[in-house]
C-alpha cells in the first residue's frame, strides 16, 4: 500500500533560534501569510505561515538548541539543505530581500531556458531558493 495524499502539497517545519527575526524574513519580507501561533512539543511556540497550500511551521523553544544546521548551503553537507518558492517576480523578490539586509547566496540566474533561481539566506542560515518558472506548459 503507498500513501494516500490528502493534500496537494508539504508542510514544513523550520525549528529558528529567534522566532521574532524569522517572523521578519518570512512574514514580513517574503510576505507569507501569518494565520496562527500554537503551542509546540517542549514548551514551544509554532508561528504557523501559509505559503500557497503549504504551512510553513516556524517553531522556536524556549532556549535555542545547541546545534544548528551546517552552513554553506547545498553542497555543504547532506540532509535538508534548501525549499522552494516559486515566484512570479524573481528579480523584484531578490532585491527586496538583499534591501531588507539578508544575505543572497546567489543572484538570480537561468539553470535551463525559461528556469531562473536565487537563493537566499534565512536569519538561521538556511537557504531559501526563490524560482521563476517561464517555460511552456
Amino acid at each position: 500500500m503507498t500513501v494516500q495524499l490528502k493534500k496537494d502539497s508539504i508542510d514544513i517545519g523550520i525549528v529558528v533560534r529567534d522566532g521574532e527575526a524569522a517572523l521578519r524574513f518570512y512574514r514580513d519580507t517574503l510576505g507569507l501569510e501569518h494565520v496562527a501561533d500554537v503551542p509546540a512539543a517542549n514548551g514551544g511556540t509554532m508561528h504557523r505561515l501559509m505559503c500557497g497550500t503549504t504551512v510553513v511551521k516556524l517553531v522556536e523553544y524556549p532556549q535555542a538548541p545547541a546545534a544548528a544546521n551546517p552552513i554553506g548551503g547545498i553542497d555543504a553537507a547532506s540532509g535538508y539543505r534548501y525549499w522552494t518558492i516559486s515566484v512570479l517576480n524573481l528579480d523584484e523578490a531578490t532585491k527586496q530581500c538583499a534591501d531588507a539586509g539578508y544575505t543572497v547566496a546567489w543572484e538570480p540566474r537561468e539553470i535551463r531556458p525559461n528556469v531562473r533561481i536565487a537563493m537566499i539566506e534565512d536569519p538561521d542560515g538556511n537557504w531559501v531558493e526563490l524560482l521563476e518558472n517561464n517555460e511552456a506548459g
